[in-house]
């Protein structure tokens, strides 16, 4: 069972990294990239659990803070062109 469930999310991966390759909008490769790193955490636990290695969670834990991390800075990125500025109408106020 679990191994259906592990080919079920390689199938899901090679989905969101088409989608990445044809997605009409950044928006849309980045939220495929962010599915992609996503199934990419479960696919490390489902790993871990069935050779039974525990201590592959703790890596698919800081695999999905890398993750989400990564994407709010992409997206950051591409609003404002830049990831050090604070945003305008927040300097105008100041």
């Amino acid at each position: 069972m679990f191994v259906a469930a592990t080919a079920g999310i390689l199938i899901s991966m090679t989905l969101a990294m088409v989608r990445a390759l044809l997605g009409p909008t950044v928006y849309d490769r980045v939220l495929a990239v962010n599915t992609f790193g996503t199934k990419t955490v479960l696919l490390i636990a489902a790993l871990g659990f069935l050779t039974g290695r525990p201590e592959f969670l703790d890596l698919a834990i800081v695999y999905a803070l890398i993750n989400f991390i990564a994407t709010i800075a992409v997206l950051k990125f591409f609003e404002y062109g830049d990831l050090g500025h604070e945003r305008r109408d927040e300097a105008v106020l100041d």
